[in-house]
């Protein structure tokens, strides 16, 4: 989260991300967007703090999946 983002309560933030869609969204467009939010501000987080997998070690744990 940026500064400004990490003041901004969570109530605050659902609230900027509802009102930025069109107004006939869906609830499942809704959740969709509230969940990839989420999602993409806790991926910032850990990248912030260091908590990242090198590429090379992340392809290989793509590729244990497949198998």
């Amino acid at each position: 989260m940026d500064a400004v983002r990490e003041q901004t309560m969570p109530k605050q933030a659902i609230r900027a991300i509802v009102d930025a869609l069109p107004d006939d969204a869906s609830y499942e467009e809704i959740l969709a967007e509230l969940a990839l939010d989420r999602l993409v501000e806790r991926g910032l987080a850990d990248a912030r703090s260091g908590r990242l997998v090198p590429d090379a070690a992340a392809r290989e744990r793509m590729l244990a999946w497949r198998r």
